[in-house]
């Protein structure tokens, strides 16, 4: 079965990360993935968090949180609306799971960091798409928090990046877009480390119980699909 965008069942969509894209924020980058763009900005507070501060703990900690802009989609959705997003929710907490996966917390003292991830464009694999810019920006406030002194030892232990797979029209494929992302009979969503290691794994048979392979085969083609993403990372942070 061809898929709408011609590509090949493990091949991801064109994609490019941008550096550098807001002046304030102390790390910043732009992903495009196909027809879906994500600004994700890394802010740093010079704090932890309230809730370590009260109980006393060390170290520091790295959070994010998700939106999307009224008119990402086809039809605008209100900002009152945005804000009651469950969906938003449970995406800022994914993103914040997979950053603080590859993070020590002891080494990065006692600063928090927050990655903002504004979806200003969507098409399939949005939280995948945040993800893998939200740790570019990261790592670019990492980068900061070490020139500036505050911090000596990067905190950051290894490269993270997701990606989606799912089965469409009876074929297991890489990376969907909107269009089959609605149409498929198995969707998932898969966090993998530079080092190969599986971070988090979604997967959800939409319209019928999936098999044991076929999400072991959908693992190994997400693998591969992190890596080259991990790559780009590599390009832009050098």
């Amino acid at each position: 079965m061809i898929r709408p965008s011609l590509r090949k069942p493990d091949q991801i969509r064109p994609t490019s990360m941008e550096t550098g894209i807001n002046k304030w924020a102390e790390g910043s980058c732009l992903i495009k993935m196909g027809g879906t763009h994500v600004l994700c900005t890394a802010s740093i507070d010079l704090n932890q968090p309230l809730w370590k501060r009260l109980q006393n703990k060390t170290g520091g900690w790295v959070t994010a949180e998700y939106s999307m802009l009224p008119r990402a989609n086809g039809t605008r959705k209100s900002r009152d609306a945005m804000m009651r997003d469950h969906r938003c929710a449970e995406i800022s907490r994914l993103v914040g799971r997979a950053l603080r996966s590859v993070t020590d917390m002891e080494k990065l003292g006692r600063h928090t960091i927050t990655i903002d991830c504004d979806v200003i464009q969507a098409d399939g694999g949005t939280r995948c798409a945040s993800v893998t810019g939200g740790f570019v920006a990261l790592a670019l406030a990492v980068r900061h928090l070490m020139e500036q002194g505050r911090i000596t030892e990067n905190p950051i232990r290894d490269y993270v990046a997701a990606i989606s797979a799912g089965l469409w029209n009876n074929e297991l494929i890489l990376d969907l877009d909107y269009d089959e992302d609605c149409a498929a009979e198995l969707d998932s969503n898969f966090v993998v480390s530079g080092a190969g290691k599986f971070v988090e794994i979604q997967a959800t048979g939409e319209q019928h119980p999936f098999e044991q392979n076929q999400i072991i085969e959908l693992m190994n083609m997400a693998a591969n699909g992190c890596k080259k993403l991990i790559e780009m990372q590599k390009q832009v942070l050098a």
